[in-house]
């Protein structure tokens, strides 16, 4: 079977590095080089275990303007980058692309749309039988899940990474990946500050989303006279429609016009190996030259 694509939500790897590790880890400028060490070597984990044919790594906007406008709350409780992080943030892009790997973002969209899109373009462009595999924490990106997209997990205590394709979508919803969107928009997700409907929690929107259908079939449902939902479900919902519509449209990630799939590119441990060095992390440039000469 081809190698897959792997494609990397940074943003989400920086912040689990960023707190997960000590910032005594510095680099020439005495200054944390921790979330790019964690970063470069949770990618350098899951190619390890699931060889693939390119990266892409992915940033993006903090949000997107019009999620915002749809819901001002949307991102709204998220506290400020801490200036540590923000440095590395800036750091991050030239460090990925001196191993080799595709670098991509995009100023209005987010990381999330940019890694979407990708994945696409990796299973609908060309005539390969692989797939892609989306490295991320963030579970907006289970609506991208199919036969040939997965989810991929760093593994814990060297353990191998985790693979969320749809039957572990279904285990841990209750629903398919084409209902995601409408699954949050009824359960909410406050990671991003989206409150859902009023009293539903995860297993009556799954209820609700395999008994109805989509969204759009549960709220006609709720509003029709001759409704059989449960009375106080259905006045949350009606009640709340318009909201739920836009919370659906703010989860639903967006194709960008213009990705294409990358070029088949091995890992450029060598030039990976001169940039860390450049930024002081000796021993991620010491581990980067093994790699090379094995």
């Amino acid at each position: 079977m081809p190698a897959p694509l792997l494609i990397a939500d940074v943003p989400w790897l920086l912040y689990r590095a960023f707190f997960s590790l000590p910032k005594s880890i510095v680099g020439a400028d005495g200054q944390p080089v921790n979330a790019l060490l964690g970063t470069v070597n949770a990618i350098l984990a899951v190619l390890e275990a699931r060889p693939a044919r390119a990266v892409a790594v992915c940033m993006g906007a903090e949000e997107a303007t019009y999620r915002v406008q749809l819901y001002p709350g949307y991102h709204a409780q998220r506290e400020e980058m801490p200036p540590e992080l923000a440095t590395q943030w800036e750091q991050a892009p030239a460090l990925l692309e001196g191993l080799g790997w595709t670098f991509a973002t995009d100023e209005d969209l987010e990381a999330d749309d940019v890694m979407f899109s990708f994945a696409r373009a990796e299973v609908t462009g060309g005539d390969r039988d692989g797939g892609a595999l989306l490295l991320t924490g963030d579970r907006d990106l289970y609506q991208a899940v199919n036969e040939r997209v997965a989810v991929v997990l760093p593994g814990k205590g060297g353990a191998d990474p985790e693979e969320i394709g749809p039957e572990q979508v279904r285990e841990r919803y209750g629903i398919d990946p084409a209902l995601v969107t409408d699954f949050i928009a009824l359960r909410g997700d406050p990671s991003d500050g989206l409150p859902g409907a009023p009293g539903i929690g995860a297993k009556t929107a799954a209820e609700l989303l395999n008994r109805y259908g989509p969204l759009e079939e549960v709220l006609k449902v709720a509003r029709a006279d001759d409704s059989d939902m449960r009375l106080r479900t259905a006045l949350a919902l009606s009640e709340n429609e318009e909201l739920l519509l836009n919370f659906k449209r703010i989860a639903t990630l967006v194709p960008i016009a213009g990705i294409a799939r990358p070029a088949d590119r091995a890992t450029d441990f060598v030039g990976g190996a001169r940039v860390a060095a450049d930024l002081g992390m000796r021993q991620l440039a010491k581990r980067l030259e093994k790699l090379a000469a094995a």
